[in-house]
């Protein structure tokens, strides 16, 4: 019997290299290329496996990530294969939508791109949002798609409940949840808001 594959996914900038550091440190093997490498925006590193955007014209990497754990941008979950026998086990990072945006305009500023170029931050939100609510419908709808919504702000404040979770959704006891919460570095929560 094959293994569910693992998919830590959310919107940029919500936490998904957080999500891949503790799985990491729990014993999941995780599938990473190291071409993206870790900045000032991403200490810890990105986690990132660049096949994986292309998964919509590529699926041959697939069956290699049986039993692991991958990391992929919520808007590419709807190019995944459906109808292959596959059964995906998604870990969505939720965070709340001004830090979100505060720490894209912190990313662009860095890169050295003039934010007043794009989008204003009520457009983005309101195209996150709605992007996030079509996910939710959809997810609910594909039989092959578990998921558990993980709030960032809760792994960082409280890691201990969150990792229970994870462990319970994963059907992974077998995790070391000491390990995986002394990952969740509040140091690192910038950008974070009160309201």
């Amino acid at each position: 019997m094959s293994k569910p594959i693992t998919i830590v996914s959310g919107l940029p900038r919500s936490g998904t290299s957080l999500m891949m550091k503790m799985l990491e440190a729990g014993g999941l093997e995780v599938v990473i290329d190291g071409i993206r490498e870790a900045n000032e925006d991403n200490p810890n590193g990105y986690y990132e496996y660049e096949i994986a955007k292309k998964v919509k014209e590529d699926q041959s990497w697939l069956p290699d990530t049986q039993g692991k754990v991958f990391k992929m941008v919520s808007m590419l979950l709807k190019d995944l294969p459906l109808d292959k026998g596959y059964q995906y086990k998604v870990v969505f990072m939720r965070r709340k939508m001004p830090e979100i945006l505060a720490s894209q305009t912190k990313m662009l500023e860095r890169d050295g791109k003039n934010k007043a170029d794009g989008p204003t931050d009520e457009q983005m939100t309101a195209l996150f949002t709605k992007h996030l609510k079509e996910m939710e419908e959809w997810i609910a709808r594909q039989e092959c798609i578990h998921v558990l919504y993980v709030w960032y702000h809760d792994v960082v404040e409280n890691p201990g409940e969150q990792t229970a979770r994870i462990q319970d959704f994963l059907d992974a006891a077998k995790l070391d949840g000491d390990r995986m919460n002394q990952v969740a570095d509040r140091s690192l929560y910038r950008n974070r808001v009160t309201a």
